[in-house]
């Protein structure tokens, strides 16, 4: 047999092993806590027409929208490798810069905090 077959064989073996054995292991014990939907902390049978907190919208948007902006440094390992890595470099900095200074922005307006 050649690596390349032992290989494929060792991970289908490990596989199915591990298939097996995750149907045998969890201990399926259900009670009521198990069992109940889970809507984020609210009573999924009560009204729908609770009040829902504006702050925790603001702080989740302000959150998703800072780490949207970090997706964009992911490249920049690899802004090395071009011809004038400086001017990626500048770039990054320029991203970072003004990530820092909403984030302050942010800050002092008071959009960070739960409560008034």
């Amino acid at each position: 047999m050649n690596l390349v077959t032992t290989m494929i064989m060792i991970a289908v073996v490990l596989s199915l092993i591990l298939a097996i054995v995750s149907f045998w292991l969890p201990q399926m014990s259900p009670d009521h806590e198990k069992l109940s939907p889970y809507e984020c902390g609210f009573d999924p049978l009560g009204t729908a027409r609770l009040p829902f907190s504006l702050r925790f919208f603001l702080v989740a948007i302000l959150f998703l929208l800072f780490d949207l902006e970090i997706a964009l440094l992911l490249p920049l390992p690899w802004g090395d490798q071009l011809e004038a890595p400086l001017l990626t470099f500048f770039w990054a900095a320029l991203v970072l810069t003004l990530l820092t200074l909403g984030l302050i922005y942010e800050w002092m307006q008071g959009g960070l905090e739960w409560a008034e």
